[in-house]
């Protein structure tokens, strides 16, 4: 075992992980952060990804071990107590998902996209998402939703 400390969406934790423990299943298993979901285990669908110091990480491509002294920060932990995060409001508002499985790890990726690219076009925003399926919407909403909270600015 080995001991990491990080803040999780807001919060300090110290906790005991195995060294192999991938951060998705450290999240979920250990801090019950079951937002963040687990998809494929291999990176490719992007349903896991949250933010590690401000930027997006797939959390089944990254060691809890790895986090140790970082920052980071879930769906969960995105919202003001009961006002939702305005890109979740904009998710919501433009209709941009049907069965919700990709829509946690959606809305990381696109508060990451408007914070590096705040002007960015529609391309720059469908280009910025690449990383992150959706088998339900054909993607029409989401980048609606983007598009939506960008106008407002993401946080």
């Amino acid at each position: 075992m080995t001991q990491i400390n990080v803040k999780v969406d807001g919060v300090e934790y110290s906790d005991d992980v195995e060294p192999r423990t991938l951060l998705v299943h450290y999240l979920r298993e250990q801090l019950g952060k079951v937002g963040t979901v687990v998809g494929c285990d291999t990176s490719n669908c992007g349903a896991c990804t949250v933010h590690l110091d401000g930027r997006s990480v797939k959390s089944c491509n990254v060691l809890a071990v790895q986090v140790d002294g970082h920052e980071v920060t879930t769906i969960e932990g995105i919202a003001d107590g009961d006002t939702l995060h305005r890109m979740q409001q904009a998710f919501h508002d433009a209709h941009a998902l049907q069965c919700g499985f990709c829509t946690p790890g959606m809305i990381m990726q696109a508060i990451d996209v408007l914070n590096e690219h705040p002007d960015a076009d529609e391309e720059t925003i469908r280009v910025g998402l690449e990383g992150n399926l959706c088998r339900c919407t054909g993607y029409h909403n989401i980048v609606k939703a983007v598009q939506a909270a960008q106008s407002g600015g993401a946080q």
